[in-house]
């Protein structure tokens, strides 16, 4: 019989990658999500059966429990940027994160792999980046031949980064920033589910990896390139972190008047705190390189999924093309 994997997260931006690859490698695939019908899409992954979403709630052991039975591997991809209600970042970045080793211990699986961030922190004045360290702790302690992966910022196509900014400006002139020079190493996500997939077949030593890729970049060189690839000339505007602070304070009080009915997807206090601090690779730290993954440089994939941000969508080079033969 192949070998199971459960993946809890496994239908989320990362998550998905990593259940196409081991669906790749023969093994059965667990997709561990609060809303199974909504990862119908990971099915065709892998042969009939292959791949199977399930239903949990990693805020309830027996929730874990259940989809993890009788898996091989685990690896958890669950994490939230807006702390809300039940899921807060404690809730599920530290204690969902300790209850999933812990449970892979007594469960007897053999191997476990944690998607955390670079930027993790139990000393930060990021909750997000204390809770993510808060996790990491709690899975070495619980499983110390865990594999952890710290990634920085993850592009691929269905990513929160550029889509965002890429959509953001086409509403007018000025494309506004928080922390412009605050300096990111932005990494591809099949880069990052490869290096998960080292993890699982037993091919990573275990501990800690920092994810990145290789171009460093600060936050307006980033949105520059973004604009190159999508063809539209925006004024970069740097937001300083005073204002930035106060808008945040403003969006966070709205989602907690309304009890989260109006969700916060502008940008949150504690998103302030961390685009402060640099997200790039520390030095000495193992990555890619001791994974034996070469780095997927950003201009390879941005053009593949950007094109439909920019003004004629897929139909810009055949519009600029006609230009070229009219003039002759």
């Amino acid at each position: 019989m192949s070998r199971l994997v459960t993946i809890y997260g496994g239908s989320g931006f990362v998550g998905r990658y990593i259940a196409r690859r081991m669906a790749k490698e023969g093994w059965r695939v667990r997709v561990a999500v609060r809303r199974p019908n909504d990862a119908i899409f990971v099915k065709p992954y892998g042969t009939v059966g292959q791949v199977e979403p399930m239903g949990c709630n990693i805020r309830d052991d027996a929730s874990v429990r259940a989809v993890m039975r009788g898996a091989d591997a685990v690896v958890n991809c669950v994490g939230v940027l807006n702390s809300l209600g039940r899921n807060s970042f404690d809730a599920v970045q530290a204690d969902g994160a300790a209850r999933i080793a812990r449970i892979a211990a007594e469960e007897g699986v053999a191997r476990l792999v944690h998607i955390s961030a670079i930027g993790a922190d139990a000393a930060s004045a990021s909750s997000y980046a204390r809770s993510k360290a808060e996790g990491e702790a709690a899975v070495l302690a619980a499983f110390p031949a865990a594999v952890i992966l710290r990634p920085s910022i993850i592009f691929g196509p269905e990513d929160g980064v550029f889509n965002r900014f890429a959509a953001m400006s086409r509403l007018g002139p000025v494309l506004p920033v928080v922390g412009a020079e605050t300096r990111f190493q932005p990494v591809y996500v099949d880069d990052v589910a490869a290096a998960a997939v080292k993890g699982v077949l037993g091919q990573a030593t275990p501990g800690l990896y920092e994810l990145g890729g290789p171009d460093t970049e600060t936050f307006r060189s980033l949105m520059v390139r973004m604009l190159a690839v999508i063809r539209r000339r925006r004024l970069v505007l740097n937001v300083p972190f005073f204002l930035a602070r106060i808008m945040g304070f403003g969006f966070d009080m709205v989602q907690a008047a309304t009890l989260g009915l109006i969700e916060n997807r502008m940008i949150t206090r504690d998103q302030v705190k961390n685009l402060a601090v640099d997200n790039v690779v520390a030095p000495g730290a193992r990555g890619l390189a001791e994974l034996g993954i070469a780095p997927t440089a950003m201009e390879a994939v941005l053009p593949e999924y950007l094109w439909r941000y920019r003004p004629s969508g897929q139909y810009l080079a055949i519009k600029e093309s006609a230009k070229n033969l009219k003039k002759t």
